[in-house]
């Protein structure tokens, strides 16, 4: 028998049920937080929606009210992760019809996108731009990331035992959980990020001093008792690159320009995939397809060039 009436409850409260049945524990945390963020938005957004009351007018009404403050990619994810549900719903009988058919996707003007990444000499000029002193600083952090291409909440994490002089390579094997109120270590993105950085010499020497002292197994650059902000970051990364008349770039932008310049010297796709923690080499040349682009078309010259000797 089919049912003759469908789900009258607050349609943030029947998402809030979603996610603990369906994601809670079968997801990262990270994407947990994100499916929460989204239910904070639709509780602060539609506080009297009911279920019953959705329809494709309801539902739009919505998104254009969350579009007003968001840019259209995040709109975009806002609607993916209540479509989720909704579709469920639809199934269980919660639902009549779909309220998401045919949306319409809107957003605020982007604002103006960073660089990202340096050029070798813009680059050169950050790094003698560095206050290098006799302790560990943020200074430090951003050369690490220059030389070695980590990923931010990897860098966090490192520990004295994790470089080794003697072979010139730095082990990546956790990640530093920074969001959360007290920082702890984590598993790395997935385990293709489980590798071993290769750095030069001039590097390791450096560090070498600055280490000693620090607990082999604490992290380098946090303790975890005080929360560190990537924007923190992020914001003496603009100071100096302000102050020095350079693009403006993040510190995810470091890691870019460090694969970059890798390309660019001709280090082959399969090992900046490797040296980036990338999980296939399709990821590496999706990020940077306009450089290998560019390399093609070099290469290309360079073989006209060789059969016109012949």
């Amino acid at each position: 028998m089919s049912k003759s009436y469908y789900s009258t409850k607050l349609f943030y409260k029947y998402y809030l049920n979603w996610i603990k049945l369906y994601k809670d524990g079968a997801v990262r945390q990270v994407t947990l937080d994100k499916y929460y963020l989204t239910y904070r938005k639709l509780r602060a957004l539609a506080p009297e929606l009911h279920m019953n009351e959705l329809n494709r007018q309801t539902y739009q009404k919505l998104l254009n009210d969350y579009a007003t403050t968001h840019e259209r990619q995040t709109t975009l994810d806002f609607h993916h992760h209540l479509r989720a549900a909704l579709v469920d719903a639809i199934d269980m009988g919660d639902l009549r019809h779909d309220p998401t058919r045919r949306a319409i996707i809107k957003g605020r003007t982007p604002k103006a996108k960073k660089s990202k990444f340096l050029n070798l000499y813009e680059l050169r000029l950050l790094i003698n731009h560095l206050e290098l002193g006799p302790n560990i600083s943020w200074d430090w952090f951003i050369l690490l990331i220059a030389k070695t291409g980590l990923r931010f909440a990897e860098a966090l994490a490192l520990t004295p035992t994790d470089f080794n002089y003697e072979k010139q390579v730095i082990t990546v094997n956790k990640s530093w959980n920074y969001k959360a109120p007290t920082g702890h270590f984590q598993p790395t993105k997935n385990e293709s990020s489980n590798r071993s950085v290769t750095v030069d010499w001039q590097l390791m020497s450096q560090f070498k001093p600055l280490l000693q002292g620090i607990d082999s197994k604490q992290p380098v650059f946090v303790s975890p008792d005080k929360r560190v902000f990537n924007s923190t970051i992020n914001q003496l990364l603009e100071r100096y690159c302000t102050e020095l008349g350079i693009h403006i770039i993040s510190i995810h932008g470091l890691r870019h320009t460090h694969a970059s310049l890798l390309l660019y010297e001709g280090v082959s796709i399969a090992s900046v995939a490797r040296r980036l923690g990338h999980a296939n080499t399709t990821t590496t040349q999706e990020t940077y397809l306009h450089i290998i682009e560019e390399l093609r078309n070099k290469d290309n010259d360079k073989i006209l060039h060789h059969l016109s000797q012949l």
